[in-house]
């Protein structure tokens, strides 16, 4: 019977039966005076090519950015919006926003102009952190009295339809994904060894909620890279002793697939993982091979979970490589009106990572958020032996004809398919079907992709009507939200399907 050994002491229930840890810091700048006080000397953010700074200095830096943004009109509960790009002045808005009793809005720094308007709009921020520009100062100012049901941040999701949503982000919320984060990679509360390169946009909850937190709760060290570079990425491993490493599972082929992997050191990461998008078993026994020191591990969760709410450990990331894996130790499943045959339904998730709500949208709130339960708008499955498998997004499932094809499944069997580096699935109109399955192949980069072979292989391990019926081969990469997730609105654009397989 399967276990996944995820530490749950300590975890308790509220009167609405949601999981909660029993003992947190009260506020997330609570939890970076006690990193500080633990050792303000110890190395907390190095940014590459950049400055590295201690914990008394990100400290005290922060507190400034705080007198500065209270010297600016900012009061307690004021939005902040951060529109920098990776790198320390990111870091220092966003404790110094906090320490103002302020609440951040981080930019997608990929967003439209019109986009951005939006965001800082519809957050209704006073004040914008521009990217290039000074960053506020004044005397060191840090609030008292923050709670851990504050809330702290507003992340919009990346969206893959119509304009974004924010996600109301509590204290409470950041510091148990960060909690959640250490258990499941079954690390030490302190270790100031831990070294996680973070080569994610912070904008992102993986970037800041799963890494940059949970690193600098355990007194480690936050590497971040401005922008992501294969060589770079490589380098940085082996020279800034990378202990943690988390991305896509692209980024990680790319990686061991340079003709020098082998000239890196990475002999010191304990921890690889990967979520956001399918992974083929064979690229988890290369990770495995190219990180021989690592656990690896497949996460999944949404901005509205701030971040993490299952994970596939290592004893099973090559065996279950299409599983999403167990529960987080505080987190609930459950499926809603599981099909008979399949057991498929919708996600719902209850924990105390689960957001307040949307900012400003008391009526998506309600939709989204029931009796603690959030709605997902994911298709799952979740085995007798506890592995989560999500099948598809609910608004993204191909109805060919009456019956039902789930297009992540498929993808993750086609993932697998040689000459494969990227495949996404999507229905394609059809008139007497209502919809015939179509895959979009980026072969592997250098490559050119056996048309044939590729549907021989999709025969052969795919039921006839899961079989694509449409293929487009495309040089260029998917266009991918920060999490990793096709874009199959934009993508949908760009596509010319031509004549039919037969």
């Amino acid at each position: 019977m399967p276990s996944h050994a995820f530490d749950d002491t300590g975890v308790t229930r509220d009167q609405l039966g949601v999981k909660h840890y029993a003992e947190l810091p009260s506020s997330v700048v609570a939890m970076l005076r006690s990193s500080v006080e633990r050792d303000g000397d110890a190395e907390a953010v190095v940014v590459l090519d950049g400055p590295r700074v201690s914990y008394a200095e990100v400290w005290d830096r922060s507190a400034r950015v705080a007198g500065g943004l209270r010297a600016a009109g900012i009061d307690d509960g004021d939005r902040v919006a951060i529109r920098s790009g990776n790198g320390l002045d990111w870091v220092l808005a966003f404790f110094g926003t906090l320490m103002a009793g302020g609440v951040v809005v981080p930019v997608n720094t990929r967003f439209t102009d019109s986009e951005v308007a939006y965001v800082v709009e519809d957050s209704g921020a006073s004040y914008v952190v521009e990217p290039g520009a000074d960053l506020p100062d004044g005397p060191p100012y840090v609030a008292e009295g923050l709670e851990l049901t504050d809330l702290a941040a507003i992340f919009y999701t990346s969206g893959t339809t119509g304009f974004p949503k924010g996600a109301m982000t509590s204290h409470d919320n950041f510091l148990t994904n960060s909690e959640t984060c250490r258990r499941i990679a079954n690390m030490p509360e302190y270790d100031p060894t831990l070294r996680n390169l973070i080569s994610v946009p912070l904008f992102h909850v993986t970037g800041c909620n799963s890494q940059l937190l949970p690193t600098l709760q355990q007194g480690g060290t936050a590497v971040v890279m401005p922008a992501f570079e294969v060589q770079r990425f490589l380098t940085a491993i082996a020279d800034e002793r990378i202990t943690v490493v988390t991305t896509v599972p692209a980024i990680f082929w790319l990686a061991v697939s340079q003709s020098n992997f082998s000239d890196f050191d990475v002999t010191g990461v304990r921890v690889a993982t990967y979520g956001g998008a399918p992974i083929a078993p064979d690229l988890v026994r290369r990770v495995k091979e190219g990180f021989p020191g690592a656990r690896v591990g497949n996460g999944f969760g949404l901005t509205e979970t701030s971040s993490v709410s299952t994970f596939l450990p290592d004893e099973y990331a090559d065996t279950h490589a299409d599983s999403v894996g167990f529960a987080a130790p505080v987190v609930d499943l459950h499926v809603v009106d599981p099909d008979p045959g399949t057991g498929v339904g919708e996600l719902l998730i209850r924990g105390a990572n689960v957001v307040m709500g949307y900012w400003n949208k008391p009526e998506a709130t309600a939709e989204a958020f029931d009796g603690g339960w959030l709605h997902t708008g994911d298709l799952a499955r979740v085995d007798d032996d506890g592995f989560t498998y999500i099948v598809d997004r609910a608004k993204d499932m191909i109805n060919r004809g009456g019956e039902n094809v789930y297009c992540v499944e498929v993808e993750n069997v086609l993932s697998a398919a040689p000459g494969v580096f990227e495949v996404v699935v999507v229905g394609v109109p059809d008139q007497m079907m209502g919809e015939k399955v179509g895959a979009v192949v980026v072969p592997i980069p250098g490559t050119t992709l056996d048309r044939n072979g590729f549907i021989d292989y999709a025969r052969a391990n795919l039921a006839d009507f899961k079989v694509p019926q449409y293929l487009v081969v495309r040089n260029e990469l998917l266009p991918r939200n920060p999490g990793g997730k096709v874009l199959k609105p934009v993508l949908r654009k760009e596509l010319e399907w031509g004549e039919p397989i037969r």
